[in-house]
């Protein structure tokens, strides 16, 4: 389903709301509690008049204003125009160069609007069309945005970016002057997890800056978007120029979809790795407390051993005492 669909979808209950809430709803409500109260007499042929009926004209009046209301196409654009707007709230962007982009889609989003209000018969009803598509690339382009935030926002990804390269630089010497076998396969895997992480690091990188620069290009393309459907005349409704600036539309959102889905696939591996590391530093830590044991017990194992040689050798020499004795 389309961001526009969704729009749609929901701007009913505010076509709903404006509606119970116009002054002609109030006077409507006003007129009918008076009737109810005050003229509950009135003379109809044919007809025994009873004061609730004033309830149900009320009623069906304040029906037909509101039937009105939802039919209003003018008040549906207008209403999902603004419930448009209220849902990408800009405040909710961090980036500034971000939300500059965005202010400026939604600054060519209110000129299309008047374009299409200016407009005719089935111009009219074609500019508003294209203005739907508008909106799924605004949609995708406030999501790029937040993607942008979070990549940002990692304050550990930009430490790391820093200090790896130095931790993988100090591993590569230790492991040129170290002579223990046993320790250089320890720092030699160590390496391996360490350009692993700088890769993911790296590519983090790369992806937001993809997504700046393809910020600022969507923009530059809905701004001529924006130029050549000024252009348009009446006799352009069904003529491939309007054809074309559809498909265009929808090329770009592909493109932003695209990127919004390799920053996710970049993110989701990053998370991977990470996982991946903590279990290959988890088993290290295993492996190391094995070793540990190992040491342990055979420490105390040759402690042992050494005591007992100590207790024969005593005993041996008390036996050498007595023989001597003996002779003597």
């Amino acid at each position: 389903m389309t961001v526009n669909s969704e729009a749609r979808q929901k701007v009913y209950g505010t076509l709903l709301a404006n509606a119970l809430l116009r002054w002609e709803t109030l006077v409507t409500l006003m007129v009918t509690l008076i009737l109810f109260l005050f003229v509950g007499d009135v003379s109809l042929p044919f007809i025994e008049w009873q004061p609730w009926f004033w309830l149900a004209l009320g009623g069906l009046a304040e029906a037909v204003l509101v039937a009105t209301t939802l039919a209003d196409p003018e008040a549906a654009e207008q209403a999902l125009a603004e419930d448009f707007e209220r849902e990408y709230d800009l405040r909710n962007i961090r980036n500034r160069i971000s939300r500059e982009r965005l202010r400026d889609a939604f600054e060519y989003r209110r000129n299309m609007l008047k374009l299409a209000d200016a407009a005719r018969g089935a111009m009219r009803t074609r500019k508003r069309t294209l203005i739907s598509d508008i909106n799924d690339w605004i949609a995708h382009m406030y999501n790029l945005a937040n993607r942008i935030d979070y990549f940002e926002d990692n304050d550990l990804a930009a430490r790391d970016l820093q200090q790896v390269p130095r931790k993988i630089a100090e591993v590569k010497r230790l492991i040129m002057n170290d002579k223990n076998e046993q320790t250089r396969r320890d720092r030699m895997q160590q390496l391996e997890l360490l350009q692993k992480q700088l890769m993911s690091l790296e590519a983090s990188a790369r992806t937001i800056k993809r997504a700046e620069i393809h910020l600022e290009s969507t923009l530059s393309a809905l701004g001529t978007v924006y130029a050549q459907m000024s252009l348009l005349g009446t006799k352009d409704t069904g003529s491939t120029r309007g054809q074309r600036l559809s498909i265009e539309i929808k090329d770009e959102i592909d493109k932003l979809q695209d990127t919004i889905d390799a920053m996710d696939e970049v993110q989701f591996y990053s998370q991977q790795f990470n996982g991946d590391l903590l279990s290959a530093i988890d088993e290290e830590i295993d492996n190391d407390e094995s070793l540990d044991r190992a040491e342990r017990m055979t420490r105390q194992r040759l402690s042992t051993e050494g005591e007992d040689s100590g207790a024969d050798l005593a005993a041996r020499a008390d036996e050498d005492r007595h023989l001597a004795q003996r002779q003597r």
